[in-house]
Parts: C-alpha cells; sequence; structure tokens
C-alpha cells in the first residue's frame, strides 16, 4: 500500500458495543490511531461509557487485543463534545445496534463533520445499504457502503464489502485495499441482498440443518457429531454454533429473513422452531446464560431432549455404516453411499447438503458475482474446509445435480423451485480461467487489485493452482526454491514442520546454496504452522540407537545450523505464522530477522517434555538480556525470559511475543498472513541493498551464580507452594544456570560458544532421567504435557 491518498492515517469508530470496540481494538493491533465513539454519560464523567467499553476488551476471550497495553490507545469519543474528532479519519466505520431508525438518526449527526473523501461504511450484518444510504446527504453518498466484520473480527478472516448503487467503484476498491493489507481480512463483495454472503448461506445451512433434524428424528447432539469435523465443518458444528452466536441473536436473524425475503422460494422455513423460541424466553439463550441447547451440569455436558422436554446426558455417536461412508476419500463415491443408504442418518446428511447446494444454485446469481466468492466467504465466515459450490464439484457436478432434479421432481426437496439453466451448461462452478458467474455468463477470474500482487499463494479454490516457483533442491524433509529471482526459499515438508536431522541438513544445504549466489535466504511454510520444534521422536530414536552420544550429535548440529543462521554472510529471514514453539522458536530467533503475522504463536516450551532449550535459545536470550539492558542491571531482562522458559509461556500475539523477548524491535509483524513472503523476501532485498554483514560478536557479561541463586529462590518458593514437582525445579535450576552464564562471577564475560556447551551438557543429562522420558513418551503418545 503506497503512501499516497489512499493511506488511512486515523480511522473512527461508531458505537462501543461488542462489535465497535472489538473492531477499534483491532485497528490498534494494525497500529492505526483509532477514535471510539459513544453516547455520553449522564453522571459527571461524560466518557464513562465509552471508556468502560474499553476496559472491558483487556478481559474478553479470546482476547481482540494483540498486547493489552494497547486498550491506552483507543481515543474515547462521544457525539455531543467530540464530533470535531471526525474531520480527520479518512475511514468511518458505523457499528451501531442493527436498527435502521437509529443509524438514520446519527448519520444526521455526523454527516457534517466528515472529511470530503473519507469512507464512510455501515458495519451490518444485514441491513439494505441503499435504504442506509438514502439517509445520508448527497455529498457522502458517493462514499457510502457497508462492511460486514465477522465476530470476533481479531480472528475471524471475513470481511464483506457490499456497495450501494450509488457508491464510487474507487472507494471500494481504496476501502478493500485497506481491510487486506491494514487489517488482514480476506475481502468477499457483496451484493445488497439481506444478510449478504456468508450469513445468508450460513444460516441457511444452519436451518436446513434443524428442518432435517426433526424430520429424522434426530438428538442435537448426534446432528452435531454429524455436522461438524466429519464433513469437514468446525467442532462446534450446528447447535453448538447456535449456542456460542446466542439463541436470541439466531432467532433474531433468521426473523430478519422472514422479514425481508418475503420472495425466497424456501420462506416458509425462515421461522425459529418451537423449541428456539421456548429457550430463548426461558433465558436459556446458549453459552452466554449457561444453558441453551447444551448445559453443563459439573463435568458433563448435557443436551436438550424435545421428546422429554428436558436435559439428558449428551454424547451419541454416528451409526458405524454412516461414520463408514463419512471416511471415504472419494467424494463422488461418499454422496452416492449417502444418497442410497437407508439409514435416517446418512438420508439427514444427504437431504442437508442437495438442499443447501439447491439453495446455492438459485441465489448466486442474486447475492455475489460469483462462485468463488460464496464459497471463500462460508470457508472465512464460517469455518468449512470446503465451500459448498466447491464440495458439489469435488462430487461430481453433473451428478449431483441430476440427483436434485430427481429430489425436486420426487418432492422431497423443501422447495420445488427449479434448478437455474446455467447448472446444466457447465462441468462445474470453478475452472481454469476462474469462476463462474452467472451474470455474466461466463468465468471470471481473481481481483486485479494491486494488492493482491502482493499474494504470492492465496487462499486457492477447488482446483485452482499457483506456480510453485522454480525448486532448487527437494527431498523428503524440505524444499528449497526461488521465483527466478535472488532470494532463495526454505520450506519444511514434515508432519507439523518438526525439527528433524535431515530438515537441519536441509537447513544447512539451504545456507550453502544462499551462500552461492543469492541475496539472501527466507524461511518461509506454506500455511501454518511455521514449526512445533524438535521431532521428538527421532530424538528418542538416536538415543536409542546410539546413547547419549548420538544425543549429543543431534544438538550439536541444531546448535552449530541456528549459529550458521546468525553468522551468515547473506542475510536470513524468519517468514512465521502460527505456532513457532520450541526448535521452531529457535531457528525464527537465530534469524537477522522476523516477519511475523500478528496470529503467531511463539514459545520455548521444551519443560513440557522435561528439557530446556538448546538449539541457541537460552544464550541468544542471554545475549539479548544484555544487548536490552545497556548501562542497566541484565537481571531485569533476564528475570522475564527465565520466567517465560520455566513456565513453558506460549505467545498469544506477535505483539506479545515481542514483550516477552522472542520478536527484538526491529523485527515486522504484519496483519495479512498471506502478505508474509512478500514481506519478508523485501526484507531481504533491502538488507542486502544495504551491504549487509552479519554483526561482530565478542564475550558478553553474564549474571554469573549469583543470578542462578536468585532464580532458585523463585523456583524454591514455588516448590513449597506446589506449584511445581521436583522435576519442574531440577529443570528450572538447569534453564537458570544457562541463562545466567554457569558457574561464573557475576559480570563474567563469556561466549556464546560456552552458554551452548552448558545447554548441551543440561539437555542430554535430562534426556537420560527416567522422569523426563516419561514425559516425552506421553508427549508421543498423547500430545499434552505431563507433570510429574
Amino acid at each position: 500500500m503506497s503512501h499516497s491518498s489512499d493511506y488511512v492515517r486515523k480511522v473512527a469508530v461508531l458505537g462501543a458495543g461488542v462489535m465497535g470496540a472489538q473492531i477499534a481494538a483491532h485497528l490498534v493491533n494494525a497500529k492505526i490511531p483509532t477514535v471510539l465513539f459513544e453516547l455520553a454519560g449522564n453522571e459527571g464523567n461524560a466518557y464513562a461509557p465509552v471508556e468502560s467499553a474499553i476496559g472491558r476488551l483487556k478481559k474478553l476471550k479470546p482476547a481482540p487485543l494483540g498486547d493489552t497495553r494497547l486498550a491506552e490507545l483507543i481515543v474515547p469519543a462521544n457525539y455531543d463534545s467530540d464530533l470535531e474528532q471526525l474531520a480527520d479519519c479518512d475511514v468511518v466505520i458505523e457499528a451501531i445496534a442493527e436498527r435502521m431508525d437509529w443509524k438514520k438518526d446519527l448519520y444526521e449527526k455526523v454527516a457534517p463533520h466528515i472529511k470530503k473523501d473519507a469512507i464512510f461504511a455501515t458495519n451490518t450484518s444485514g441491513l439494505s445499504i441503499n435504504e442506509l444510504s438514502s439517509a445520508m446527504p448527497e455529498t457522502v453518498r458517493s462514499r457510502f457502503c457497508g462492511v460486514h466484520f465477522f465476530n470476533p473480527p481479531r480472528y475471524m478472516h471475513l470481511a464483506e464489502v457490499i456497495p450501494g448503487a450509488t457508491t464510487e467503484p474507487a472507494i471500494l476498491d481504496r476501502l478493500e485495499t485497506f481491510l487486506t493489507t491494514g487489517l488482514g481480512k480476506g475481502v468477499v463483495r457483496a451484493k445488497d441482498t439481506p444478510n449478504f454472503i456468508g450469513n445468508r448461506i450460513g444460516v441457511f445451512a444452519m436451518l436446513s440443518a434443524m428442518h432435517h433434524t426433526r424430520e429424522f428424528g434426530l438428538g442435537f447432539d448426534l446432528v452435531d457429531q454429524l455436522t461438524g469435523p466429519a464433513i469437514g465443518r468446525p467442532k462446534s458444528a450446528t447447535y453448538r454454533t447456535a449456542d456460542v452466536v446466542g439463541l436470541d441473536t439466531m432467532s433474531h436473524v433468521i426473523q430478519t429473513m422472514a422479514d425481508t425475503l418475503p420472495d425466497d422460494p424456501w420462506h416458509a422455513f425462515f421461522g425459529a422452531p418451537d423449541w428456539l423460541r421456548g429457550l430463548v424466553e426461558k433465558g436459556a439463550l446458549g453459552q452466554k446464560s449457561g444453558a441453551g441447547i447444551y448445559r453443563k451440569q459439573g463435568r458433563d455436558i448435557l443436551v436438550l431432549d424435545i421428546n422429554e422436554q428436558d436435559y439428558v446426558a449428551s454424547g451419541e455417536k454416528p451409526a458405524d455404516e454412516v461414520a463408514a461412508i463419512l471416511k471415504e476419500r472419494d467424494p463422488a463415491k461418499k454422496f452416492a453411499a449417502l444418497r442410497s443408504s437407508d439409514h435416517p442418518q446418512a438420508q439427514f446428511l444427504w437431504a442437508s447438503f442437495r438442499d443447501l447446494f439447491h439453495y446455492c444454485a438459485v441465489h448466486l446469481k442474486d447475492i455475489a458475482d460469483n462462485a468463488r466468492d460464496v464459497d471463500l466467504a462460508i470457508r472465512w465466515g464460517y469455518g468449512y474446509k470446503q465451500g459448498p459450490f466447491e464440495t458439489w464439484q469435488a462430487a461430481g457436478w453433473k451428478q449431483i445435480a441430476q440427483w436434485i432434479e430427481d429430489d425436486i421432481k420426487a418432492g422431497k426437496t423443501m422447495t420445488d423451485a427449479a434448478l437455474p439453466d446455467w447448472v446444466h451448461s457447465i462441468e462445474g462452478v470453478h475452472g481454469k480461467s476462474g469462476s463462474y458467474s452467472p451474470a455474466k455468463q461466463s468465468f471470471v477470474g481473481r481481483s486485479d487489485l494491486p494488492v493482491y500482487q502482493r499474494q504470492r499463494f492465496p487462499d486457492p479454490v477447488l482446483g485452482e493452482t499457483f506456480d510453485q516457483g522454480t525448486t532448487v533442491h527437494e527431498d523428503d524433509a524440505v524444499r528449497i526454491w526461488h521465483d527466478n529471482d535472488d532470494v532463495l526459499v526454505l520450506s519444511f515438508k514434515t508432519k507439523m514442520r518438526a525439527v528433524s536431522p535431515a530438515v537441519m541438513q536441509g537447513m544447512d544445504k539451504a545456507l550453502d546454496l544462499a551462500e552461492d549466489g543469492y541475496a539472501g535466504l527466507v524461511i518461509w511454510q506454506p500455511g501454518e504452522p511455521f514449526s512445533v520444534g524438535a521431532d521428538l521422536s527421532a530424538a528418542g530414536d538416536a538415543l536409542k540407537t546410539e546413547g547419549p552420544k548420538g544425543l549429543e550429535k543431534v544438538i550439536s548440529m541444531f546448535q552449530d545450523v541456528n549459529v550458521r543462521l546468525r553468522q551468515s554472510p547473506v542475510p536470513t529471514v524468519a517468514a512465521v505464522r502460527g505456532m513457532a514453539l520450541g526448535g521452531g522458536c529457535e531457528i525464527m530467533m537465530h534469524c537477522d530477522r522476523v516477519v511475523a503475522a500478528l496470529e503467531s504463536y511463539v514459545g520455548l516450551v521444551e519443560v513440557g517434555v522435561g528439557l530446556l532449550p538448546a538449539g541457541g535459545g537460552l544464550a541468544e536470550l542471554s545475549m539479548r538480556a544484555v544487548e536490552n539492558a545497556g548501562d542497566t542491571d541484565i537481571f531485569g531482562f533476564l528475570k522475564g525470559y527465565f520466567e517465560n522458559v520455566a513456565m513453558g509461556k506460549v505467545s498469544t500475539s506477535a505483539l506479545e511475543a515481542r514483550n516477552m523477548g522472542f520478536l527484538r524491535s526491529g523485527d515486522l509483524v504484519i496483519l495479512h498472513p498471506h502478505e508474509l513472503l512478500h514481506v519478508a523476501r523485501g526484507q531481504v532485498r533491502s538488507m542486502a541493498d544495504a551491504g549487509y554483514r552479519p554483526e561482530l560478536e565478542g564475550p558478553f557479561e553474564v549474571a554469573g551464580r549469583i543470578g542462578t541463586a536468585n532464580f532458585k529462590g523463585v523456583l524454591t518458593n514455588m516448590k513449597a507452594g506446589h506449584f511445581i514437582s521436583d522435576h519442574d525445579y531440577d529443570i528450572g535450576t538447569a534453564i537458570a544456570d544457562c541463562l545466567s552464564g554457569g558457574d561464573v562471577e557475576r559480570g563474567s564475560k563469556v561466549t556464546r560458544q560456552w552458554i551452548l556447551d552448558l545447554e548441551r551438557k543440561h539437555f542430554s543429562r535430562l534426556a537420560m532421567t527416567e522422569k523426563t522420558q516419561e514425559r516425552i513418551g506421553h508427549m508421543l503418545k498423547t500430545g499434552k504435557p505431563l507433570r510429574n
């Protein structure tokens, strides 16, 4: 995004309710100066309502702020005394309650104060943009549009942008660019129809599942078993999702569909079922009220049984034959088996999919430009692994279309609306030249907005492939490649990108190649995680076959390649998203620079398997303490680092990873994960252009045995309070010894290698203990840490 007239310097959010406040939080996550407006309070402090909304942001879970201290950067404002603050805002986002009359009143009040080229966007989940626009003065109407953030706005990738009839196209381009790079969103343009794309299709999928639950006499928890991960949808499936959203909200959305879509062929089904209305009347609104469709009782989860009119134990499992069908890998065989089975659970699934496909086909032309926008909206907004059109096409476009036709004729579908003609004229909605647009009667490619040049590998839809670049070396563990330019890229291929000896050899190989004629090296993974750390089973094998010597060899190899990352004559950059744990965190820390997506979860977690970081992570933290302390005492910095490592703490964002010392001040945090590679390459080039040389390293001061003694005091207290076990105490002491530089006087100077030797010595000793081996075994078996 260039610093032209499109640069967004400041944003105002109108309305400090749940959504408005969280949108403001995400804006400050992105370093955008933000003013948050709310009605003035009447008791003495006019800012009380907005200040308490900002205060609540620090307590909300999942956390809307990447770092709670950012709350102080949101500027509180009220409509009585602060409207002049709107004069220098480039974007104004209105997010008050979903009431047409209230929104229109507010527009009259604020319109005179808005900058002449500002974008004004209403955050609504379904009100008509054209009707709202009519309340705007002519001068603002061309810059008015809808934007629909999904809740919670920090984590949900989807943002729908909805033009009104009078919205200037350039305004939409500006807003889409800002939402994409500025806020890290996946933007889909919707038409101005009720509930837009995501909720129109997503809520219909839930309504159709609710209808067929009753038709086939199934229990709510059974339906959740059938409509969750088993068919590539989130764990919350159908009814748990309703509980999380709130049954009152759910009823409201269904009512909106009933009121605003009188001509929808499925209109007869747009009503909250009796049981849902009954729960809302009783105040059982779902998760927020402690009971809804599900209720927690002690440790048990109970589920509503309509026939019993009461809560019963949940946990009904799908029938074996249906579970077997769902495990079928070939979508065409799976759908054929669901349709031909007599089992009510299979019949339920076929009917739910069929009616969803039917609905999407009939409405595609009205609600979206093309099928890709529908599929991405449902994936990004509802967490489906595949969108409805992708699922249909994967299962055989023509065959499914024929079966839908047959079911319409047989009176089995929810409505007898005919499939549109275009369905029969194509072989599928996604093809080589793009995705089908019924309005244009052709396949359309992706947006050509310049912002998308920054995404080398966007989210592909079914059958979409992107040029993978030129491979220089590939084996089972790594791929080393480039884009016909001078930046080399290394990607790991192991499960969860675990660091095995073969990955370490691949890192060495990549550095050899990079130093032999490239500007530098980027370590980047297609997708998440960055790396969950050492391959424990490989370390276990080395211990079994060669004993402690074998293990020492593997650790030395890892230390050597990490030091090489730091000392290479070419710049090295880690592009991080998702988890960077243990050895993955150590690799990242040894690169010259890190470019991290906001959603990066970073930590040295070796204590969970009874070990300590031994890939140079403690040496690196010890050196960073000196760097950060300047002339002050290093112990203050070491203390925070020690707590993070000894407790195995993981950052909840890249911003927090910076506070914890895992990222340095020169490292970058960006909002859109698909822009990581672009930015990381740019960093390599700029360092190379500046005549990059690695930092010279001399000996540095350490806290010595006094530092270790101080840490031991902390550990002793924790052990006395039964917060840690004897074995945790042992591991903590070893971590303290490494961070403090071992058994030397305070203020002594040591080298990086000195601490690497300490790491290796302690790691090998701990690895031989029975308790650590129990922890490793437990982690490999269950994937969970053992406290022993």
